[in-house]
């Protein structure tokens, strides 16, 4: 996947964001339409709220095509939040999910906090591997009823 960028997100990315989150959950998952709004008010509190300093979204995109999502939020004085992981399905299996990873990771560790956490599914078998080999920790999984389907919801975090 060569020739791949990652760019900061804009405001501009949010309407692609929401419809892409939407679409391949509702199709990969089985979630219902409470989905896509939920994505839509953690990205209209980015745009509204976020600190660029400490805080920072970023778009995978080839040839003017977006590819995929991660973001950088604030927890807490030291805590990092992992945000809108996302790869389309055309971009997994070539390592732009590992290189997501390693940006917002790395942004991070260079602006200070000491450690991460995201909330996730079990059933993204392919990003829990992804999280697992960069050495994050399961902290927390329990059954849940959400976005009209039963889930097992998973809490992780990592120190940097």
């Amino acid at each position: 996947m060569d020739e791949i960028k990652l760019r900061p997100f804009h405001a501009g990315d949010a309407r692609w964001l929401i419809e892409r989150h939407g679409t391949l959950y509702a199709r990969d998952e089985g979630f219902d339409d409470t989905f896509a709004p939920l994505v839509a008010g953690i990205l209209e509190d980015f745009i509204a709220n976020h600190d660029p300093a400490r805080e920072r979204g970023w778009i995978a995109e080839r040839a003017g095509v977006r590819l995929g999502s991660i973001f950088c939020v604030t927890q807490d004085e030291r805590t990092a939040k992992l945000r809108l992981f996302l790869l389309v399905p055309e971009a997994r299996g070539h390592g732009l999910g590992r290189r997501l990873l390693t940006t917002c990771m790395g942004f991070a560790r260079n602006v200070g906090y000491s450690g991460m956490v995201l909330w996730t599914h079990e059933s993204h078998a392919a990003a829990c591997g992804l999280y697992r080999s960069f050495g994050w920790e399961l902290m927390d999984s329990k059954p849940v009823h959400s976005f009209g389907v039963d889930l097992v919801e998973q809490s992780w975090r990592i120190r940097l």
